[in-house]
């Protein structure tokens, strides 16, 4: 077993990106009036979770007037990038379709079949609009008040009658490839899935509570293992609805490794994997637009199948 087992990790695919965020224009309370009046502003449309594709690298953006403007919509700031008849600097709106029966005939997709594929730009688009717009889905009422809050600072606040603001937020999760001391990663079969696939083991940060020692106790839940030297590989958002997957690989502990045992729950079976194993084996994996995905080709030295 190497003592470092850190991977070569390239850039994980929802992590890509190329857009000026332009934080202080949100200030300006009339932003998303102007813009929506602004022929030269353009809208990635959202519908279901799904967007429109304009080409197989590259999302649709179309200009305010392609429909009418729904109740909820953002700012996600300025393209870094020209591409025909949209140049560099264009001011990029997200906005929550409820219908787009004039649409009816376009080439709608989600995220999760084409964030691997898209141009880098428009991955970090699509997923920083999916991300902001299932925030505003979910926090329609505030927390403190239970009064609606209407939409501030061009999307990316929420305040109630009496002023109190909701802001975005974000779910810390740890995924972790297991090693043991012949080099072997672990995978399990959730239940969510029939056990027809196999991923990495992943969990929720508890409040209060370290990502290192997420990674231990989430392990020692899920397979019955206690690992050691947890090492951070990196992030990838994931917004469905609203995750950040923070990425580890860890040891099993040479001194006490426990009993190899799915928690029965969640994880209904659990298989070590060899290289050769996991290039000729016939169970589902990951998708490519996942961090989990990556992070074991990473481990494998290489793409796995197609």
């Amino acid at each position: 077993m190497p003592q470092d087992h850190r991977f070569p990790l390239p850039e994980f695919p929802l992590s890509r990106g190329g857009l000026d965020r332009d934080h202080a224009a949100r200030l300006d309370e009339s932003l998303l009036d102007s813009l929506w009046a602004d022929e030269a502003t353009r809208v990635l449309y959202v519908l279901d979770g799904q967007a429109l594709l304009s080409e197989p690298t590259r999302l649709q953006l179309l200009p305010p007037t392609a429909a009418a403007r729904p109740p909820v919509s953002a700012y996600l700031g300025r393209t870094l990038s020209a591409r025909p008849g949209i140049p560099a600097g264009t001011r990029v709106l997200a906005a929550q379709l409820e219908n787009a029966a004039h649409l009816a005939d376009a080439d709608w997709v989600s995220l999760r079949a084409v964030g691997a594929t898209l141009d880098p730009e428009d991955a970090g688009l699509y997923t920083q609009a999916l991300a902001i717009l299932n925030w505003h889905d979910s926090h329609r009422f505030s927390p403190r008040t239970g009064a609606e809050t209407f939409i501030h600072e061009a999307g990316w606040v929420r305040k109630d009658d009496q002023d109190n603001p909701v802001f975005p937020r974000t779910d810390p999760a740890v995924i972790v490839a297991v090693i043991d001391d012949q080099d072997r990663i672990l995978l399990g079969a959730n239940a969510a899935w029939g056990g027809q696939r196999y991923s990495l083991l992943a969990g929720f940060v508890d409040p209060g509570e370290s990502l290192e020692a997420a990674v231990v106790r989430e392990i020692r839940e899920e397979s019955g293992l206690n690992v050691v030297d947890p090492v951070y590989l990196g992030s990838q958002p994931w917004p469905f609805p609203s995750s950040l997957m923070l990425g580890f690989s860890a040891r099993v502990s040479p001194d006490d490794p426990g009993v190899l045992t799915p928690d029965g729950e969640e994880i209904i079976d659990l298989r070590w994997f060899t290289r050769d194993e996991i290039a000729t084996t016939d169970i589902g994996l990951p998708m490519h637009t996942s961090i989990a995905r990556a992070i074991i080709e990473a481990w494998y030295g290489g793409r796995i199948g197609g």
